[in-house]
């Protein structure tokens, strides 16, 4: 779990599984009728993004659902049509394309931190409507989310990447100097809304203070706002086996010992966990 929450681990876990199933039977519908999906998260550093697209990716198919989290681009992708890198990653027929953050770089980070003029700036909200009127015309499925937390629960959980070796590695250079431009920020994402939140590609703001309910809430949204996708299960032919069933058994190389658990938990018969 990520910080304060009004849910505990079982209370979210139960929550969550039954919009699981209900993503699990989108990804089905998805593939089935070749559709092509994008959803966009972008949000403030430490808003949840990362574990947001994570309770997608768990529950889908791989080979179907891509995460894209581009580094910062190289001395030739500088020199390309700003969309051009973004471009080679968007879906195929069948295919969900999870972008951890997007184009949405150049009207954010990008501008905050410096890293581009205003000119470009300005350039890319000036593009950016058209851009995505030509992926949302040509029948690509768009969803756009910003991930939104106040400034002292988002200092919270820098601290807690500070303090935490195993979190250690979510502590970037750019976190330390973004952690004094919230309200920049803030005139940032608000420009860019004005420019990019349109009939055809709008935006969704979601509250992430606390990220449970936060990852509750967009998943929610996002079922809702896709047509209908239930469709029948394919009957599948399952005989039953022939013989009893065999056990593993070993010539070349043993498997590792198991881990040691404890005597209380040894003991204990196997539980059914599947779903």
């Amino acid at each position: 779990m990520s910080g304060d929450s009004k849910l505990d681990k079982g209370e979210y876990a139960d929550l969550l599984k039954p919009l699981a199933r209900e993503l699990s039977a989108l990804a089905r519908w998805v593939s089935e009728t070749r559709q092509r999906v994008v959803l966009v998260f972008e949000g403030r550093d430490t808003a949840g993004k990362g574990g947001s697209i994570d309770m997608f990716a768990r529950v889908l198919n791989p080979r179907q659902c891509r995460v894209v989290a581009l580094p910062s681009p190289n001395e030739r992708e500088r020199t390309e049509w700003y969309f051009q890198r973004y471009i080679e990653h968007l879906p195929a027929a069948g295919e969900m394309v999870l972008f951890d953050r997007s184009w949405y770089n150049r009207a954010g980070v990008e501008k905050v931190m410096g890293y581009c003029t205003d000119d470009q700036v300005k350039a890319f909200l000036k593009a950016t409507p058209e851009f995505e009127r030509h992926l949302v015309d040509d029948g690509i499925l768009l969803f756009k989310y910003w991930l939104c937390c106040d400034q002292k629960v988002q200092e919270m959980r820098f601290e807690n990447r500070l303090h935490n070796p195993m979190k250690r590695w979510k502590l970037s250079p750019i976190d330390i100097k973004a952690r004094t431009k919230y309200d920049e920020y803030t005139k940032a994402r608000e420009k860019m809304l004005a420019a990019t939140h349109t009939d055809f590609a709008p935006w969704t703001l979601v509250d992430f203070n606390d990220q449970q309910v936060g990852r509750l809430t967009l998943l929610r949204d996002f079922l809702d706002r896709v047509p209908d996708t239930d469709l029948p299960l394919p009957d599948i032919d399952w005989p039953e086996l022939k013989g009893k069933p065999a056990k593993e058994h070993f010539k070349v190389i043993d498997p590792i010992p198991k881990f040691r658990l404890p005597k209380e938990i040894e003991k204990r018969d196997l539980i059914h966990n599947w779903d």
